[in-house]
């Protein structure tokens, strides 16, 4: 069983649920108090070991590799005015030389064909799935866990109102194996009523590179799109899937009510902030 190095990170979006705000301004780097999503996402991925970072970017979306690149000008700035924290937070940030792979998507053709994009830089390895809308802090960890234990493909998973299922992907639930289970089934976005379970697939994946050969046939699905959920189902027939349950909170950043919650959310967890804000919170809720 091969580990899990590299993370593909599907950043092409043009985040229309966003304007006029990603008009000049990628979706991806709209900060969640002072660290932009994507910086976010990236630590999960760090922190639960991912070596290699390989970024699906589109037109427009050229800040993303400035940003994970050295800024030779402001990290002479700082260090002559004696910012020495903000220096060494940047440094931190900032993933090894030869970390981080940019490739282009140059059409917007969904997410299995953003994946697909990624399959001469990931080889011939199983792999990871980040997207970069879903804050998920600690996911990716219990997803590396949950390969470990398994083997085959992972997804991660969330609980849903049953009258909200026919708005995700949703996975039929086999045997179960405390937080993980087999997956018997997987459709997507499924008429109200039929839906196999109310576990929705959430935003983080361990995929077999097998997936590649099946995304290069182009078939495309719902909207007209390559679609990464059909790629799987296609997959499954030959290939475990198991789901995980993620143990935490899910901000899907790509709404404005999951972005401004997530901004309150890590906020509050700031010793800095927490108390501010929470006497700024109590003022506006009295004051509407």
């Amino acid at each position: 069983m091969k580990p899990i190095r590299k993370a593909v990170l599907p950043v092409a979006g043009l985040g229309t649920r966003f304007l006029p705000a990603t008009k000049a301004v990628p979706k991806e780097m709209l900060t969640v108090v002072d660290r932009p999503v994507v910086q976010h996402v990236v630590d999960e991925a760090r922190e639960a070991g991912i070596e290699h970072f390989i970024f699906v970017t589109g037109r427009g979306k050229a800040v993303i590799e400035d940003h994970f690149d050295v800024a030779f000008e402001l990290d002479r700035m700082l260090q002559e005015r004696g910012k020495t924290a903000a220096y060494e937070e940047l440094k931190r940030d900032l993933p090894a030389a030869g970390q981080t792979s940019f490739t282009r998507q140059q059409a917007p053709l969904g997410l299995g064909h953003a994946v697909w994009c990624a399959r001469e830089i990931v080889g011939d390895e199983p792999f990871a799935v980040l997207l970069p809308d879903m804050l998920s802090r600690g996911c990716m960890q219990q997803m590396l866990s949950a390969y470990e234990r398994h083997g085959g493909n992972v997804i991660a998973v969330e609980e849903v109102k049953p009258e909200e299922t026919h708005q995700y992907g949703i996975v039929g639930v086999g045997q179960t194996f405390g937080q993980t289970f087999e997956i018997d089934g997987m459709v997507e976005k499924p008429k109200a009523g039929t839906a196999p379970s109310n576990f929705i697939i959430s935003g983080r994946y361990i995929l077999q590179p097998e997936i590649f050969d099946i995304l290069s046939a182009g078939e495309t699905g719902a909207g007209g799109e390559i679609q990464l959920t059909d790629a799987m189902i296609k997959l499954a027939k030959d290939q475990k899937f198991f789901g995980m349950h993620y143990q935490g909170r899910t901000y899907d950043t790509g709404s404005k009510l999951g972005f401004l919650t997530a901004n309150i959310a890590y906020a509050l967890e700031r010793k800095d902030l927490a108390e501010a804000l929470k006497a700024e919170i109590a003022q506006l809720l009295k004051d509407h």
